[in-house]
């Protein structure tokens, strides 16, 4: 498929994990793909990688101007960096939840509000953002990163709203665990990770860790101009986690 032909798309996080994957998949579908990443050493060579640290507006208007330099438009932007955050709402001092909410939140802020002037311009432009299954469902142990997620989420439509007349559509995607670098480092860090990666496997009701390339799919029917009319919606990407009930086997 080369739906995505002459349009140039930007994917933060897109040097590893479910930001790599989704880079791939635009460039397969025939987009320029410009990778912003804090460390952007991993990232696909077929890729232009731009070092970019989204906590830091200076840093995001550069790079961002830096990928308009190179190909003389944007038309897709992917926000996607993100950090994990652990325990409950007693376990992460005022310091933590200022830096978390600065990157998974403000971060994607920063992202849209450097590029929207080249979306603008664009005849295909959208924005998807990488929210969570837990910004839908209560997941222990994850007080601060699901609060995240759900303003990515509310965010995701507020940006529909503004920017629906402008020609940009906005919408997001919520995947539920994945099999991602940071996973297997949380796996690592269990007492037994054989018994956690089980147990995270059958939270979800296909049983098993949703596959990165499946929440690239997603977000590339979504930041498609075949989806013209679809826009400030979710999709969740979780094996039914956030709407299946099923009974025990």
């Amino acid at each position: 498929m080369t739906e995505f032909n002459g349009l140039v798309a930007v994917v933060t996080g897109g040097a590893s994990g479910i930001g790599a994957a989704i880079a791939d998949r635009l460039r397969e579908r025939g987009a320029q793909v410009a990778v912003l990443d804090i460390d952007p050493a991993g990232a696909n060579p077929e890729h232009f990688a731009v070092t970019a640290n989204v906590a830091d507006d200076a840093s995001v208007r550069a790079a961002i101007a830096v990928v308009a330099a190179e190909f003389g438009r944007i038309d897709i932007v992917v926000n996607n960096a993100g950090i994990g955050a652990v325990g409950t709402v007693a376990d992460n001092d005022d310091e933590e939840w200022h830096r978390v909410f600065d990157i998974n939140v403000v971060g994607m802020a920063r992202v849209a509000r450097a590029a929207l002037p080249y979306l603008r311009e664009s005849p295909a432009a959208a924005i998807v953002n990488t929210s969570s299954i837990a910004a839908t469902a209560g997941l222990p142990q994850r007080a601060l990163y699901s609060a995240t997620k759900g303003a990515v989420l509310s965010l995701t439509r507020a940006m529909a709203a503004d920017h629906l007349r402008e020609g940009i559509r906005v919408n997001c995607v919520n995947p539920g665990t994945a099999d991602t670098p940071w996973v297997a480092r949380l796996l690592d860090q269990a007492d037994d990770p054989v018994a956690e990666r089980a147990a995270l496997n059958a939270r979800q009701p296909h049983g098993r860790l949703v596959a990165a390339s499946e929440v690239a799919d997603a977000v590339a029917y979504l930041a498609s101009p075949r989806s013209g009319s679809t826009t400030g919606t979710s999709i969740a990407v979780d094996g039914g986690m956030q709407n299946l009930r099923l009974r025990p086997e």
